[in-house]
């Protein structure tokens, strides 16, 4: 079961005792509405100094030797190595073998998806917007890998299909990429129409088609919904105008 501590939601998957995770809550911090309580993002018109008391407050909590490595997320496939990358890169994925150096995606609505190998010596964190997805965000995120890793993968909270419509342009985007009859199967299942032209789309059954195709079969998460629980997380689609989430990784010092 996920647990929630403070401010954090704790992944419930058999990671390594090498590898920590957190996913914040929107609960307690210093933003006022619309971007209540807890928001880390600094590209949504929050006040820059209620925001930075956040970061600090995230740092100060979970006892951080670096800073997080905060990316501009473009909705596109790029995957950085975070170590490098300490002044807003332009990714949607991070990646580190180093110890206590956190690799983070910011979201409301779009599904953060953290990887790590079974050995617990690496770790990344992806987002994952239906965009991102086609576009094989999480593949560049596996081929940072070693080729021989037994990687496993978890599903944070995102838009569930019931909330989450489409138009059918994004349904002939996913079906465009696939090649094997079976993934075509699967990404036919992750749509339900509701009227002509228009889909329910299933960013968890989505992107568990992805990391199965690259043989990860260890896949945990996606029983949340951010637009349904308004008091933990952001919804874009639900305000508009909010804050985001963070999703963290990192390998700690044990």
């Amino acid at each position: 079961m996920n647990r929630a501590v403070f401010d954090y939601l704790i992944p419930d998957w058999p990671a390594p005792e090498k590898v920590s995770a957190v996913i914040t809550l929107r609960g307690r911090g210093a933003s006022l509405a619309p971007y209540d309580h807890f928001n880390l993002a600094n590209h949504v018109d929050d006040n820059p100094g209620q925001v930075a008391a956040n970061r600090s407050l995230l740092r100060e909590q979970l006892d951080f030797t670096w800073e997080p490595v905060w990316l501009d997320q473009v909705h596109g496939n790029k995957v950085v190595y975070a170590p490098n990358n300490l002044s807003l890169p332009a990714a949607d994925g991070a990646y580190t073998d180093v110890k206590n150096q956190p690799c983070v995606i910011l979201t409301a609505d779009c599904m953060p998806v953290l990887l790590c190998n079974k050995q617990g010596t690496q770790v990344a964190a992806v987002h994952a917007g239906w965009r991102g997805l086609c576009d094989g965000i999480i593949s560049k995120a596996l081929e940072q890998f070693a080729s021989d890793d037994q990687v496993m993968a978890y599903l944070g909270p995102a838009i569930s299909a019931k909330h989450f419509e489409v138009g059918a342009e994004v349904r002939s985007a996913f079906l465009s990429k696939t090649v094997a009859d079976d993934e075509i199967g699967s990404i036919k299942k992750a749509f339900t129409e509701v009227s002509q032209g228009q889909y329910l789309a299933d960013l968890y059954a989505l992107a568990r088609v992805e990391l199965v195709k690259k043989g990860v079969t260890q896949i945990f998460g996606g029983e949340f919904c951010s637009y349904r629980q308004s008091e933990l997380f952001y919804s874009y689609r639900r305000e508009k105008v909010c804050g985001r989430n963070a999703s963290l990784i990192w390998l700690n010092s044990n």
